[in-house]
């Protein structure tokens, strides 16, 4: 079938493409106090290794609700919903642009709740977190990046910002649109998925998550409904030990490895290999241990080892 040139327009993803992407509610704290919740899409990882924290992007309408919360009181949550039509109902209606917090949480039809923050630090102020999302992250806006610092509330009775030089990635970006970098505080999580991620996910553990392609016509917003999942075993391409024995001796002179322990990395894709063995080296230097075996290997294989023990 040939592929035809479609024009590419304002709001791309949902007007020139079939675009998978989840459905949040991300809530903020209003003037008043009270938690808004705003239905989000454009919301993806940004900042997923290498650096001192982790975060998220978030792309939206910059006089919305939700942007200027975030501009003054920086803190937002992402709620991830599930895929009852109930759910998504509640969350085109939270979409429409224009209503304020008062209008949109008037009829809010599931609950608001303290957060992980929160409970850590009762006397600070961040917006709740809906309780029936299975998963939830806790944010706060890294305002630092492009000077974004530097932006203001709009002013009253404007609909968009009207300023002579915007930012590159991070706050106002455009008359009308805005990127907010939230760094990951938290992440909260239903205990049936977070006993999944620590001990092993299966088929049907994964929550049911709606997903939206972006695109709407002129009276409807479509999703679709979590349809159980399919899984694909990953190509093994066998490293032989002598390669990592090599890589590895060269790491740290002070860090020696055992066979049993480097034969637990044979199957690490060679390119990732040098990251690996520093970061056992790192465990090491900070454990005190000079010699990694085998038992060393598995307690840093398990990146989840902390929670367990709690």
């Amino acid at each position: 079938m040939e592929f035809k040139d479609l024009r590419i327009v304002d709001n791309f993803y949902q007007t020139s493409l079939f675009f998978p992407m989840p459905v949040v509610l991300v809530s903020t704290i209003a003037d008043d106090g009270q938690t808004n919740c705003g239905a989000y899409s454009l919301v993806q990882p940004y900042y997923i290794a290498g650096k001192d924290y982790y975060a998220m992007l978030l792309c939206c309408r910059n006089s919305s609700n939700t942007a200027q919360n975030l501009i003054k009181r920086k803190k937002c949550a992402i709620n991830f919903i599930t895929d009852e039509r109930k759910y998504f109902k509640e969350a085109v209606r939270l979409g429409w642009p224009g209503d304020t917090t008062a209008e949109k949480m008037k009829d809010f039809n599931m609950t608001l709740v303290d957060g992980l923050r929160k409970k850590e630090d009762p006397s600070g102020v961040y917006p709740q977190i809906v309780e029936e999302a299975f998963q939830v992250i806790e944010c706060t806006w890294v305002d630092s990046l492009d000077n974004g610092f530097e932006d203001q509330p709009i002013k009253e009775g404007m609909d968009h910002y009207e300023q002579e030089k915007y930012h590159d990635f991070n706050g106002i970006t455009s008359p009308y649109g805005a990127h907010f970098i939230l760094k990951v505080d938290k992440i909260a999580m239903k205990e049936k998925y977070y006993n999944a991620i620590i001990n092993g996910v299966k088929k049907r553990d994964f929550p049911p998550c709606p997903v939206d392609y972006g695109y709407r016509d002129s009276k409807n917003f479509w999703y679709h409904k979590h349809r159980g999942m399919i899984s694909e075993l990953l190509p093994i391409r066998q490293t032989t030990l002598s390669s990592v024995r090599y890589a590895a001796d060269r790491i740290d002179p002070d860090i020696h490895f055992t066979d049993d322990a480097l034969q637990m990395i044979v199957n690490v894709p060679r390119i990732f290999l040098p990251t690996v063995l520093k970061g056992c080296v790192a465990w090491a230097k900070e454990n005190g241990v000079t010699e990694v075996t085998e038992k060393e290997m598995k307690i840093i294989n398990d990146k989840r080892s902390k929670e367990k023990k709690k």
